[in-house]
């Protein structure tokens, strides 16, 4: 029997959180081992773990994936997050991807803006996306699909990774969704889901935002 998948990276959230999102999601435990210091990086690059010299890294069945949409891939295919069919597919992907690149901006931001002014200007910027381009978009997918998910009507990758970036763009700015319901129930719903709601309460693997100590740390490791 395979044992647990072990996730490699730092402790924060980064490229590795929409991995844990889907892993607890689909209720399957996993280990984590914190790369804490630039010897740890290093022995794994020495091992010949990390393919491309980068992480996150995932070991699972028998394999050291890298590459976080590989990663992520995997893991939808091998749990049943990836469609019913090759047009379902598509769909989930193209929806993923819109949740991923808004996503991307948040997960960036501690990284980028050191200077208050100039983070604060990048805040305004994303809500500015999140409100006029993506949001839109997936009420409107809410509408005219009629359904609880976003396509067929089971969870898939597209609405974990939903979920996970709508939490993220409220953190920015708490009543993000006011003029969004659909997009506001379905929050609702998905947070309600009997594995993500464990994975949302404290306690959980669910890292907290990035805070300058963590930048400051990881900053040390990987630099």
């Amino acid at each position: 029997m395979a044992g647990k998948p072990k996730l490699h990276y730092f402790n924060g959230r980064g490229r590795m959180e929409t991995i844990r999102w889907m892993l607890s999601a689909v209720g399957v435990e996993f280990e984590e081992q914190f790369i804490e210091s630039k010897a740890d990086l290093e022995k794994l690059k020495k091992d010949g773990f990390l393919l491309f010299q980068q992480v996150p890294m995932v070991e699972i069945d028998g394999m050291k994936l890298v590459q976080s949409r590989a990663i992520l891939n995997y893991i939808a295919e091998k749990y049943n997050l990836s469609g019913k069919d090759i047009k379902q597919r598509a769909l989930i992907d193209m929806y993923s991807e819109g949740a991923w690149d808004l996503g991307e901006m948040v997960m960036q931001l501690p990284w980028k803006y050191i200077d208050p002014n100039e983070r604060e200007k990048e805040i305004i910027m994303i809500l500015g996306k999140a409100n006029g381009r993506y949001f839109p978009v997936f009420e409107k997918v809410l509408k005219d699909h009629g359904q609880d998910f976003l396509v067929g009507n089971q969870l898939s990758r597209a609405d974990i990774q939903l979920l996970e970036t709508t939490l993220a763009i409220e953190e920015l700015k708490t009543d993000v969704l006011s003029k969004f319901p659909l997009l506001k129930a379905f929050k609702t719903r998905m947070s309600n889901i009997p594995n993500i709601k464990k994975f949302l309460q404290p306690g959980s693997p669910r890292k907290p935002p990035v805070d300058e100590k963590m930048v400051a740390e990881a900053i040390k490791v990987f630099y």
